[in-house]
């Protein structure tokens, strides 16, 4: 590697660092954030003793209309009535669960609300081998509010009556081998069954509100209809939307990590035949999407909940509030969605959910771009991903289990592609040390007064030995845009996600070896033996790489240059195992390429045949002939031949 190729590097190192500092919060800030939180803690502090005394004020009214007492009773009703109006008769009831399911979910549905009350699906657990719910229980938002006979009505308040008598639902059909699950094109193939659950908010007769829920067989999906029958009598007609609340608190399903789930959660979305967009991953935020929206998707690190509208919705607000430290809760996440509502006697406000894995392939085959959801890095970065990285990852898992030997045969591929750039990287920087001699020389009779005479000379000399002085950085420009596509692949790959390697018992985080019993800066309170072992690769190699370079480079940048591995080591110390194993494999490889090109190369050979080059005749290049003109309007005579 030479001179240019090493300050190269230390620039971009330098940019990253300089980037990452310049980024992090000031104290006013933070003390600003640490304000809003508290608020935000207090009010839903208020907000959950309302709740709370919501819920003992309707327990002691359905007391009332239960009792035996006709007064009473009438009394309660009545008390409803002057409340909700026309949907009082639905404002008290007893709070009952039934169950959807397929060979993929269970979706339980609470008839106070008609919402959907939880998620699991059942093909996973979380980190520490729990049932995974996407979300669950009473802190679940999710209803319509509107003003009816002019009162405020918020539909999760009031009882629906479900269609039949089932309990409990199962969807059926065919078996499913591993890897076609929710995937279409089986589905289309070995179609399976479909079941319908129904909630129904009556007023009068012939006169409701409906949800129906379908889920088929093999499918993420859930389908969402929102029915008015003859609402129009009721809700004012110049509302042209309804308001559509969906709200939870978002659970833990991975172990706490700062490059892990707690960075990766936040809410994206998609405009309406546009593009996609997201909140911030790091911190609270929220956002007025005015123009129309075709998704919001509540994600985490490798699963998300999203509603999906058939058309579109004309507008959401959207917002988000982190946690900190807390080993139950990421965040809570809440939108509020507007529905079309055209105040007719008849319609129909189509959707579908979407609850499941953060699967780059699942996502892709619905056309909708929710892939993007897979945060795959910055737009050359992503396309590295999309279409070199994940085609390869996938073909390999179709004939092979392991992933620590998938991840060895992604890098043997990547790296045997790149060999005949290493090959002329590795060739270039022998072609330097061979010409060092004679740099030294220009270097001597020049000084460092002349500069511009002494750059002409180089250049003429590197001309006429045919040495292309940026010859070693070909392979580096074409290495980093997959350098940095692994930084992002590894971390959202929900296929490495609790699978096992050697020591490392989940390559989707890092492999602790060691829990400190206190943090160090930087670098965390565990030990991960990938990081250490990648460490030791990289300070090798470039120990060997300084061998093999011509030593040209200032006296503090080979320094720099074994400074460097070990602030990797504490940058990727918390990043997934299978991130530092790529990396540790691909030193390991390099290291060997070098090797074996080495004991092929003689560099008494390279030297003798560029004092063959010197001896014949070059034509000045254009950009030698700008040096020799720039010289002499200096007044600088140009070099005589020897």
């Amino acid at each position: 590697m030479d001179k240019k190729s090493i300050i190269g590097i230390g620039l971009i190192f330098a940019i990253l660092v300089i980037f990452s500092l310049v980024n992090q919060p000031s104290k006013e800030e933070i003390e600003a954030t640490k304000r809003k939180q508290d608020s935000i803690a207090q009010v839903n502090a208020d907000l959950a003793l309302q709740q709370q005394k919501l819920k003992e004020q309707q327990v002691t009214e359905q007391a009332l209309i239960q009792s035996s007492d006709t007064s009473f009773r009438e009394k309660a009703l009545q008390n409803k009535v002057d409340e909700y109006g026309v949907f009082g008769v639905a404002a008290v009831g007893e709070e009952t669960f039934t169950t959807l399911e397929n060979n993929l979910m269970v979706i339980t549905f609470s008839n106070k609300g008609g919402r959907i009350y939880s998620i699991r699906l059942k093909n996973y657990q979380t980190h520490d081998s729990l049932p995974l719910i996407l979300f669950n229980g009473p802190k679940t938002q999710f209803g319509l509010n509107f003003f009816a006979q002019n009162r405020s009505i918020q539909t999760d308040q009031l009882y629906f009556k479900q269609f039949g008598s089932k309990t409990k639902t199962v969807v059926s059909g065919p078996e499913i081998k591993k890897g076609d699950e929710g995937k279409v094109k089986f589905n289309e193939e070995n179609p399976g069954g479909k079941e319908s659950v129904t909630f129904r908010l009556e007023v009068a007769p012939g006169k409701y509100m409906e949800y129906v829920y379908t889920l088929e067989y093999n499918s993420f999906l859930v389908g969402f209809d929102l029915n008015l029958q003859g609402m129009n009598q009721y809700i004012a007609s110049n509302q042209p939307y309804l308001n559509f609340i969906w709200s939870f608190d978002v659970p833990r399903q991975e172990r706490p990590a700062r490059f892990g789930e707690d960075r990766y959660t936040n809410i994206n979305y998609k405009f309406f035949e546009d593009d996609v967009d997201n909140l911030s991953q790091s911190k609270s935020d929220e956002a007025n999407l005015n123009t129309r929206v075709k998704w919001i998707g509540f994600k985490q690190l490798f699963f998300s909940s999203t509603i999906i509208a058939d058309e579109s919705f004309p507008n959401a607000q959207i917002s988000q509030i982190k946690t900190e430290d807390d080993k139950k809760y990421l965040a809570n996440f809440r939108a509020d969605i507007a529905f079309p509502y055209q105040g007719t006697q008849k319609e129909t406000i189509g959707m579908k959910f979407f609850f499941g894995p953060n699967h780059y392939q699942t996502l892709k085959q619905y056309g909708l771009d929710l892939e993007r959801q897979v945060y795959l890095g910055y737009p050359v970065v992503r396309e590295v991903n999309k279409f070199v990285i994940i085609p390869i990852f996938n073909f390999l898992r179709r004939f092979i289990s392991n992933f620590g030997i998938i991840i060895l045969l992604l890098t043997l591929f990547i790296k045997s592609v790149l060999f005949p750039f290493t090959y002329k990287s590795y060739m270039s920087q022998a072609k330097m040390r061979a010409l060092k001699p004679e740099i030294d020389e220009l270097n001597e009779k020049f000084g460092k007064d002349k500069a511009m005479e002494k750059q002409q000379a180089t250049m003429a000399l590197y001309k006429k030995a045919g040495v292309n002085p940026m010859g070693g950085c070909l392979p580096m420009l074409l290495q980093f845009p997959i350098l940095i596509a692994m930084f992002f692949f590894f971390p959202t790959s929900i296929e490495l996600r609790q699978e096992s390697f050697l020591w490392a018992t989940d390559l989707s985080t890092y492999d602790s070896i060691l829990n400190l019993p206190f943090e160090i800066p930087f670098y965390g309170s565990h030990v991960s033996l990938f990081c250490l072992l990648m460490t030791v690769a990289t300070i090798f190699y470039t120990h060997l790489n300084q061998q093999t370079t011509a030593s040209t480079a200032m006296p503090g940048m080979k320094t720099m240059m074994y400074m460097m591995p070990v602030m990797f080591l504490f940058i990727l110390n918390s990043y997934p195992a299978g991130l530092s194993y790529y990396y540790f494999l691909a030193n390991l490889i390099t290291i060997g390429q070098t090797l074996l090109i080495r004991n092929f190369v003689d560099d008494d050979k390279i030297r003798a045949q560029l004092q063959v080059n010197k001896k014949k005749v070059v034509k000045k290049s254009n950009f030698q002939k700008r040096l020799e003109d720039m010289a002499k309007q200096r007044g600088v005579k140009p070099s005589k031949k020897k």
